[in-house]
């Protein structure tokens, strides 16, 4: 049972919290906050304020300029094939048991996969390359809500309006632990092992999705 609850949590981790929700950035304060201040004072603020190009500043601040600050590029699939990666996790620290014991030891190795399902379906594509765009939308993942779609590179705003789901980046963890080599690329579990469809995005829809 305590393996199954640490497997489902490990699952969380890599696959779910790995992933940068594009919208949720805290956009911060613009400026030096003051107290209430002498009227010259409150004079001389406001004429500095004038001077600031607020236009830029605010379109710095703005989410939908954000960009992961660990973004991988990966180039574009060139054949369709299918690899499978395996899932084994090592434990960095000692698992205690709850009971002043240690249940696991660091440096214990186990595959979550053996203990859980990942319902969804990840798929993975490069937001500035419009065939790749394009290909997400006329195949089958662009209709399954089972499917989350992760961009490495691109505008998350363009993209959710154009295939009107929401769409998350993928950061580098995520792809050095799926070693994800090229886009697009469908992740899904496979029994123990997760699967990974690269494709080519020019390619029959009905066979790439299998």
């Amino acid at each position: 049972m305590i393996r199954r609850f640490l497997a489902a949590l490990l699952i969380a981790i890599v696959l779910t919290l790995c992933v940068v929700y594009a919208q949720a950035k805290d956009l911060g304060s613009f400026g030096k906050t003051y107290p209430i201040a002498e009227k010259d004072a409150l004079v001389e603020i406001e004429e500095k304020a004038r001077l600031v190009d607020w236009k830029t500043v605010l379109d710095k601040k703005k989410p939908e300029k954000y960009q992961p600050p660990d973004k991988i590029h990966l180039p574009r699939a060139t054949k369709n094939q299918t690899r499978f990666v395996d899932m084994s996790y090592t434990a960095e620290m000692d698992v205690p048991d709850g009971k002043g014991g240690i249940l696991y030891p660091k440096g214990y190795s186990f595959n979550p996969l053996e203990y859980v399902t990942y319902p969804k379906t990840i798929v993975v594509i490069n937001g500035k390359d419009k065939k790749q765009v394009k290909w997400f939308k006329t195949s089958e993942y662009s209709k399954r809500i089972d499917v989350m779609l992760l961009l490495t590179e691109g505008s998350f705003p363009d993209i959710a309006k154009q295939i009107d789901r929401n769409v998350f980046y993928a950061n580098e963890k995520i792809i050095r632990r799926f070693q994800l080599k090229v886009v697009p690329s469908v992740v899904r579990q496979s029994r123990k092992n997760m699967e990974i469809l690269e494709i080519v995005p020019e390619s029959n829809n009905k066979e790439s999705g299998r």
